[in-house]
């Protein structure tokens, strides 16, 4: 078997872990056994001069893609949970609320199923006191001013 089929069968083996782990690293490994499968393919004989460039090729990667995925990571804002600014804003009543009940509250153009201490009529105000996956907990509006 030639050895540049070796290192392209390294090179897939180290591409299905890395698929399984996601870290960059057995990629930057991978792309390193392709380029030692391309010099083998070139000069078959010069077995120091593939491991050689598939190393420095995968040193290279190693090393400047760590500050270059840094600064991506850094840059993005990621996910932004629409209900964690929820807390102390004004809703109004949907649904009435009664005591050991859900209701529906709308705040701004989300509605929202709600629980209170206290019964809520349609279309009172209220502030939402806390919230808990999907389900927040209001007061009176009048209560809190």
């Amino acid at each position: 078997m030639d050895t540049w089929v070796l290192w392209l069968i390294a090179a897939g083996v180290l591409l299905v872990f890395e698929m399984m782990t996601l870290t960059f690293y057995l990629l930057w490994l991978c792309l390193g056994a392709v380029v030692a499968a391309v010099v083998a393919w070139i000069a078959p004989d010069a077995y120091i001069l593939q491991v050689i460039a598939g190393c420095v090729v995968a040193i290279v990667l190693t090393i400047f893609t760590k500050p270059l995925s840094r600064k991506f990571r850094n840059s993005s804002k990621g996910y932004e949970d629409a209900g964690t600014e929820l807390v102390g804003r004004q809703g109004v009543v949907v649904e009435p609320i009664e005591e050991g009940q859900f209701g529906i509250v709308k705040i701004g153009g989300d509605t929202w199923s709600a629980t209170s201490v206290r019964s809520l009529k349609k279309d009172e105000l209220v502030r939402v006191l806390k919230r808990s996956s999907t389900i927040i907990e209001v007061e009176r509006w009048e209560d809190f001013t």
